[in-house]
């Protein structure tokens, strides 16, 4: 398991959504994805047509 990547969430949370620092460390890691999720941050974008079809060429169902 990976250490928890402070340099990162503090970056972001300071420098992206623009947090006071002790709004910031009264966050819960949980709070802080939520508050990043809200922002279209760490969420996947969907797959392509393309890509999609892609996937399904090569690792067809059955």
């Amino acid at each position: 398991m990976s250490p928890f990547p402070w340099s990162e969430a503090i970056g972001i949370g300071l420098g992206v959504l623009r947090l006071a620092p002790d709004a910031f460390w009264r966050m819960t890691p949980r709070e802080l994805a939520l508050a990043l999720r809200a922002r279209g941050i760490g969420v996947a974008a969907p797959l392509g047509r393309a890509t999609f079809a892609d996937l399904m060429r090569r690792y067809p169902d059955g």
